[in-house]
């Protein structure tokens, strides 16, 4: 039987590249229909008989007591500030992993994206600070920087290899850039009065978590023991917590320790046993076993395996019980008129395209940014149209910004506004993919 390791295409070093990041977009592709689902049975639930219990049920308090000492948070609050760590601790690693490895590496590429963010993210907020002109609700301003990944991914899935792979690229990258610009702002702007004590715990954990990794330890485990930690230092201190997921991610190395070469070496003395060898315990043919099984695992780097491992737990388990615990609005009766409404369906409808796309044209006009020849000015302009989808960190920032009185208005905001941004993107691609539009100078 031939051997089919012999039979494969030989493997290049781009696709360590190119493979996760495919990956990547699947999983969010399909995350973004299951997010999809889990916002409409929340907005069902939301709208039903059933409205008070499902609403209340995420009010639930979970902590521990201890004498004085109360550690308890609700139930909605350990999934925001919890499991949605996470999800930054994700997109700081495909961050990283772009910026070192992918496509980002060059700088007037990633210019482009991260000019696109900034102003995705500075001109919703001025809109928005214009319309709400000094009444309530002022500090809820960060409700309109950020674009939610896996909507904008699923949009683009519906249309498979009809639009350029560089819009994938660029609108997965400026939604990476934005999303971790939301979270520092929400570390800086929407946290507490500081602890410095805790604050001050909190930045030793990372530097033992970089000791850790400069004296050779690869255990899982440890890290995620120190991440622990680390998490409840910086929910202690008053900056939010979910900034531990960011910087953990963006501290994540991505280096392989086993190289191609040593690992084939170690595969080979393993091979090397004769074909009725039994693999008993304490012999040299079980040690050299174990080694072989450590030298696949580590010649994948830490960001990589991290990556594989908890994506499709965020992207089928954390963001869809997110959507179920935030997205819950009344419908029935709601005023879109409400001035907090109409600022956020302004800074995502409005601010979200207009600064994605006047910033990249910026950037590319003064030579800052360099544009793919396959990404028109129509394909951009529709993918700035997207951007406006909100949804994820918008939420996530409302229910730190507002009191409870103005939520159900800022969140029927974010869903207008998120749901007009991603039809006049889809319009606006179909046109273009009707026209067999690929290239735009």
């Amino acid at each position: 039987m031939t051997d089919r390791s012999s039979t494969d295409l030989p493997h290049e070093i781009a696709d360590r590249v190119t493979k996760p990041f495919a990956r990547f977009l699947k999983i969010e592709a399909a995350a973004g229909g299951l997010l999809l689902l889990a916002v409409l049975i929340a907005l069902l639930l939301a709208n039903s008989p059933w409205s008070a219990q499902f609403l209340a049920f995420w009010e639930t308090p979970i902590g521990l007591h201890f004498g004085a000492l109360d550690f308890s948070r609700s139930l909605r609050h350990w999934i925001n500030d919890g499991l949605m760590t996470f999800f930054f601790f994700v997109i700081s690693l495909e961050l990283k992993r772009e910026i070192v490895l992918g496509e980002l590496r060059a700088v007037r590429t990633a210019a482009l994206p991260f000019a696109a963010a900034i102003g995705g993210m500075l001109v919703p907020v001025a809109i928005y600070l214009a319309l709400m002109g000094g009444q309530p609700g002022m500090h809820g301003w960060g409700t309109v920087m950020a674009t939610d990944t896996a909507f904008v991914i699923g949009c683009l899935a519906l249309f498979g290899s009809r639009i350029p792979p560089a819009l994938r690229l660029f609108l997965l990258s400026l939604a990476i850039f934005d999303d971790v610009g939301a979270i520092l702002v929400v570390a800086v702007g929407y946290g507490e009065a500081l602890n410095w004590l805790a604050l001050g715990l909190g930045i030793l954990g990372l530097g033992a978590v970089a000791g850790a990794a400069g004296i050779g330890i690869r255990s899982v485990p440890v890290y995620f023991l120190l991440g622990g930690v680390i998490w409840l230092c910086f929910d202690a201190s008053g900056i939010h917590a979910t900034i531990a997921g960011v910087v953990l991610g963006l501290m994540t190395p991505t280096r392989v320790w086993v190289s191609d070469t040593r690992l084939r070496a170690i595969l080979g003395r393993v091979l090397a046993y004769p074909g009725d060898e039994h693999w008993s315990a304490d012999t040299a043919d079980h040690r050299d076993l174990r080694q072989a099984s450590r030298a696949v695992t580590e010649s994948l780097s830490p960001v990589e395996r991290l990556e594989t491992m908890l994506h499709p737990w965020v992207g089928f388990a954390v963001m869809p019980i997110f959507a179920l615990a935030n997205a819950g609005v009344a419908i029935t009766g709601a005023d879109l008129g409400q001035p907090v409404s109409l600022a956020i369906f302004a800074g995502l409808a409005l601010g979200k395209p207009v600064g994605v796309f006047g910033f990249s044209w910026f950037a590319v006009r003064v030579g800052l940014a360099a544009r793919a020849s396959s990404l028109s000015w129509s394909f951009l302009a529709a993918g700035a149209f997207l951007t406006g989808i909100g949804f994820t960190m918008s939420l996530f920032i409302a229910g730190l910004a507002y009191a409870p009185a103005m939520l159900d208005a800022a969140k029927l905001g974010i869903l207008a506004g998120s749901v007009f941004s991603a039809l006049a993107g889809l319009a606006m691609l179909v046109w273009l993919t009707s026209r067999g539009q690929t290239t735009e100078v």
